[in-house]
């Protein structure tokens, strides 16, 4: 009997061990995301993060184990339905060529085409929607290869939103992006895990907003050793210290927690 989309994991991997050129940088990883639910990525540069995460989106090959979307291998769901159930903002990307922001944008809505079949006005709205969302309203004719990096990193973001998938994958997602816009975007990544049901898996740097961001916390150490549970359980300065090699301090302010070097 195939496994209930709802009851499955939204992201599963079982037994995973992701390496490369003869490392590797996770060992036997077991972990599910649920529906709803967030999960920060954290190490070092070069432990093996971006690698993990290009596995998870089922675009590169596991040295063993596997990973499952709503209980199902990316081989059996196919391209068309991989894409309309995963969204992918990889850390690289480039614009091959000149095309407004509304067309790129637009390109989200694809995977919800008829094959040979046209955008329609409600996909435009719903491409409007999105600019609106990530603070791009008014520059829906500007040529994106005129954009600051800043706003092509919000462009590619729109992308996703527009998209509308059922699981996030987000490689370093506020990457380019002032303060202001990279808090407002990781709220709308939690919008849709809340109020859509997504799961998000993400890439980020900064430990105080994967305390405030995440449900779930994987620690990647790059030498397979990695560590994964509940935010509270992982974000303590003891690990986070052995994480990145350094001392590290916790301050709580009013809920929340930073951490500093010691």
């Amino acid at each position: 009997m195939a496994p209930s989309l709802s009851l499955s994991p939204r992201l599963e991997a079982r037994r995973l061990t992701v390496g490369v050129a003869g490392k590797v940088f996770c060992r036997d990883l077991d972990f599910a995301l649920a529906a709803g639910e967030r999960l920060s990525i954290l190490g070092r540069n070069g432990a093996g993060k971006s690698t993990l995460l290009s596995v998870l989106a089922g675009l590169r090959a596991p040295l063993s184990g596997e990973v499952r979307v709503s209980g199902t291998m990316y081989a059996e769901l196919g391209t068309r339905k991989s894409a309309l159930i995963r969204g992918w903002l990889p850390q690289a990307r480039g614009d091959a060529f000149a095309s407004t922001v509304l067309e790129t944008v637009l390109v989200g809505r694809h995977p919800h085409l008829e094959r040979w079949g046209w955008e329609s006005a409600q996909d435009a709205q719903i491409v409007r929607r999105a600019l609106v969302a990530v603070d791009l309203a008014g520059l829906e004719q500007r040529d994106v290869q005129t954009l600051s990096g800043g706003e092509r990193q919000r462009v590619a973001i729109a992308t996703l939103l527009a998209q509308a998938p059922q699981l996030y994958l987000l490689d370093e997602p506020i990457a380019y992006l002032d303060l202001k816009h990279q808090i407002a975007m990781l709220d709308l990544f939690s919008a849709a895990a809340r109020e859509r049901n997504a799961a998000v898996a993400m890439v980020l740097h900064e430990p105080a907003l994967a305390w405030r961001y995440s449900d779930r916390v994987l620690l990647i150490h790059g030498d397979g050793l990695t560590e994964y549970g509940p935010t509270r359980e992982m974000l303590t300065a003891e690990r986070l210290s052995a994480l990145f090699q350094y001392p590290l301090h916790a301050i709580e302010c009013e809920g929340r927690v930073s951490f500093i070097p010691a």
